[in-house]
């Protein structure tokens, strides 16, 4: 049974840091693409950053280029989001995915393309 945990959202002040942590199960990392993605009241789901199979490629969205890091560690079935040098905008609700299809670099953080998904974990940014 495949399963999604994600962990680690809180409140934080503007320019602090979070980790996030996704824990999978009931599969391995290394035949799954996994990515993050938030959705925050009344706006779409977006992809936040993902990674590859093997951890070979990954996507950042523009708005956290330079401040969120996703990384892997497939001896734990888990992966991490740092995210550094937060914002209000960056509050939402934030959940990992997983895709068992191989994805080209455009699709790759398209949440359309993901078919497991976790309950999510509120990340809140304010002073």
């Amino acid at each position: 049974q495949v399963q999604l945990v994600e962990s680690g959202g809180d409140l934080v002040q503007p320019g602090g840091s979070l980790r996030l942590s996704c824990a999978v199960s009931g599969f391995s990392l290394d035949y799954y693409e996994i990515g993050w993605f938030r959705q925050g009241l009344g706006l779409e789901r977006e992809g936040v950053s993902c990674i590859s199979r093997k951890g070979g490629r990954t996507y950042y969205a523009d708005s956290v280029k330079g401040r969120f890091t996703i990384s892997r560690d497939s001896a734990k079935n888990t992966v991490y989001l740092q995210m550094n040098s937060l914002e209000p905008e960056d509050t939402s609700l934030y959940y990992c995915a997983a895709s068992p299809t191989l994805l080209t670099v455009q699709a790759m953080c398209s949440p359309s393309e993901y078919r497991y998904w976790g309950q999510g974990t509120q990340v809140t940014v304010s002073s």
